[in-house]
């Protein structure tokens, strides 16, 4: 299943990564795709947030991953810089530290990714509107997205 929604602005991608984090779980990982500049990290920081951290969220491209806690410890990642070499990173590790992991360009670690996730793709339609993509793998997403969408 695939499901295809339209946010008109930064406030809708910021609700609903709160919504999606109102359904959230430990061990969850989402993979986020898209263009410099589409949202990635907007619904980044909408999420954690949500979990009440209170850190300013950035993107970790130059630090790879960033780790903020909250409700749950939440792992920020962004591989975009690892060019696919993700050779001594250790970031399977962070798939089962009970948090939640949120990757930023997830494409470029795909042999990589656990078979239950959520994928998320963000598509710029112009300035302000952006088309996600979601696709859920794996009982409890499926079962998150009928919840949250």
């Amino acid at each position: 299943m695939e499901y295809k929604i339209t946010l008109k602005d930064e406030y809708e991608t910021i609700e609903f990564a709160e919504n999606l984090e109102s359904e959230k779980f430990a061990n969850m990982i989402i993979c986020l795709n898209g263009e410099l500049g589409s949202g990635k990290t907007l619904f980044t920081k909408g999420f954690a947030n949500s979990l009440g951290i209170k850190e300013s969220i950035t993107s970790p491209t130059f630090s790879i991953i960033k780790e903020y806690e909250g409700e749950l410890p939440l792992y920020h990642m962004d591989v975009y810089r690892l060019d696919g070499d993700y050779s001594g990173v250790g970031i399977e590790e962070y798939f089962n530290k009970g948090g939640v992991v949120i990757i930023e360009w997830a494409d470029t670690i795909k042999d990589i990714l656990p078979e239950n996730r959520l994928d998320i793709y963000f598509k710029v339609v112009d300035e302000e509107k952006r088309i996600l993509i979601i696709k859920p793998y794996g009982k409890e997403y499926e079962e998150l997205c009928e919840a949250v969408l």
